[in-house]
Formats: C-alpha cells, sequence, structure tokens
C-alpha cells in the first residue's frame, strides 16, 4: 500500500480530505461521542510518505478544544495539547495521542478513525 491508497481509504471512509502543505490532509469531522459530541470541527492528519507503514501522529483539531497544557507529566486528557505548526494556522492545536498497537492492526484509515473515535470518548 502506498501513501495515496492510505488517502484514498480515507475517501471510501465518506471523508473529504483536503491535501495541505508538509504533508497535512484537513477534513470536516462531526464529533460522534463524548464531552464534544455533535460539535463540527476540523481534524488535520499528518500522513508521511511512508505511510501506512507508520500512522499519522496524533491529530490537529481546529478550532481548539482543550486548555494548552504541553507538559506531558499531566495526565490524558490534560497534558500534551501544543500548539499546530504554521502551516495549519493559529486555529489548530495538537493533540500528542498518538495511536497504540499500529502495526498489530490493519494499518488502515478505519483503524486510525478508530482511535480518533476513542479518543473524543475520553475526553
Amino acid at each position: 500500500m502506498s501513501k495515496e491508497s492510505f488517502i484514498q481509504e480515507f475517501i471510501a471512509l465518506g471523508y473529504t480530505p483536503e491535501v495541505r502543505k508538509d504533508d497535512f490532509l484537513v477534513f470536516p469531522y462531526v464529533v460522534p461521542v463524548g464531552k464534544f459530541a455533535g460539535k463540527e470541527i476540523k481534524l488535520g492528519l499528518q500522513v508521511f510518505g511512508d505511510a501506512p507503514i507508520n500512522p499519522p501522529p496524533g491529530p490537529h483539531v481546529s478550532p481548539r478544544l482543550l486548555p494548552q497544557h504541553p507538559s506531558s507529566d499531566l495526565p490524558h486528557p490534560a497534558g500534551g495539547v501544543y500548539d499546530s505548526p504554521p502551516a495549519l494556522g493559529p486555529e489548530w492545536q495538537y493533540w500528542s495521542r498518538p495511536i497504540q498497537h499500529w502495526r498489530e492492526g490493519d494499518r488502515s484509515a478505519r483503524q486510525y478513525m478508530a482511535h480518533i473515535r476513542n479518543l473524543f470518548a475520553t475526553q
């Protein structure tokens, strides 16, 4: 599988990703669960050239939903929230929430989006 076919998986799941500079995919997302359920946001994923061998890192979210706490000493969900890179803009924040067990799964867009759902369920 290639990066392009990995991106096509997101399209097959019904998402409409826009490819931006610095390997970012951005698409509208309605949060399905948790305290933000029903909220329409933009989700940004950095999909590198070796995808899906390696997954996107944690998600980028716009608008900012969580307080900014870059300290990794704080437990989830409070810690590990940073400014996103300038390529996305000031209204974005990065959640340092890498997917676990990627190599044991099928390394698919479906698996990654299940991870995103779980992140929102635990906020």
